[in-house]
């Protein structure tokens, strides 16, 4: 199979899930308990009947299920994902101010992980079966385990609490100002943990597989230095598998920023998400969960793909 027509059977297959994310993502909001309309208004003694079925007719929340889903579905295709109840804003600007601080905390949870995983898993690799590899998987296996909001809380009590030099308040600048930096530390090592030490496995095990493989023997016994048999040869087949799983690392990354960016109150879409469940804004809700599901299903799509261009064996 050519690498186009695996390519658009992949897209197609896009439709149908984009579909099922959206269907469930409107069927898991319309279960939750709670009716936004009365959660606005409880603020408001004075509210009567009249005003709750004017508020619930401007948003289409007095028509049939099947009509809401389809109203909302049908402006989705065109970008309008509904406006928050109580603000009136159009969800597809929240998202839009919301997302470059979640962008900014993804990618440095990213570089983070590649930074750790890449060197820390080469050199567990060239020391298999000793201190060093021992130690490196102990690690792994820990940083795996740990969840997200467990190990945040931890580094605040250690940075913010204990020793001090670290404010974990949600941050007053703007993102280009410097001192975000200093603010994106703790919440992008915390996101990029996990993420380091599923690569730095993953680094590890392919380096382990391709320096047993002939043509590293042959390539010593032509006398070729070590470190040019690692770094040209070695090096370079095993990152494949490093490309490869990059997208889906990147997907996990930003599902994972919801609960962090709770933690340390970091103005992202995650932190949106939270305070859109409580205040049941539901076009809030969707519009974002649609958002992160979209933004995976490319990512996957990507791997796919990629990893069809490194190993046409997969397209057939």
């Amino acid at each position: 199979m050519s690498l186009r027509r695996f390519a658009l059977k992949r897209l197609l297959l896009v439709v149908p899930t984009l579909f099922g994310v959206s269907v469930l993502t409107f069927a898991l909001v319309h279960l939750t308990p709670g009716d936004p309309v009365n959660f606005i208004l409880a603020l408001e003694p004075e509210a009567t009947e009249a005003d709750r079925a004017a508020l619930r007719a401007e948003h289409g929340l007095d028509q049939p299920v099947y009509v809401q889903y389809f109203d909302w579905a049908t402006g989705v295709l065109t970008l309008d994902f509904g406006t928050e109840i109580q603000s009136g804003r159009p969800v597809s600007d929240i998202i839009l101010t919301r997302l470059p601080p979640t962008i900014a905390l993804g990618i440095f949870g990213w570089v983070f992980a590649i930074v750790i995983a890449i060197p820390t898993g080469i050199y567990a690799a060239m020391n298999r079966q000793q201190l060093a590899d021992d130690v490196s998987r102990v690690i792994a296996l820990a940083g795996i385990a740990i969840p997200n909001f467990w190990l945040g809380l931890i580094l605040i009590l250690v940075f913010a609490v204990s020793l001090g030099p670290w404010t974990v308040l949600p941050p007053r600048q703007p993102l280009y100002h410097p001192e975000m930096l200093f603010h994106l530390i703790l919440p992008g090592l915390t996101i990029g943990t996990a993420s380091a030490a599923t690569m730095m496995r993953i680094m590890r095990s392919s380096m382990a597989e391709e320096l047993n493989k002939d043509y590293v023997t042959t390539a010593r016994a032509k006398g070729l230095p070590e470190r040019t048999v690692i770094l040209k040869h070695v090096l370079r087949n095993s990152l494949i598998s490093v490309v490869t799983v990059a997208a889906f690392i990147t997907a996990g990354i930003l599902a994972g920023s919801v609960v962090v960016e709770v933690v340390f109150a970091w103005p992202g879409l995650g932190y949106e998400f939270i305070g859109a469940i409580e205040d049941r804004e539901y076009y809030v809700i969707m519009g974002i969960t649609l958002f992160i599901g979209i933004v995976i299903i490319v990512m996957n799509l990507l791997a796919d793909l990629v990893y069809a261009l490194l190993d046409p064996r997969i397209r057939y």
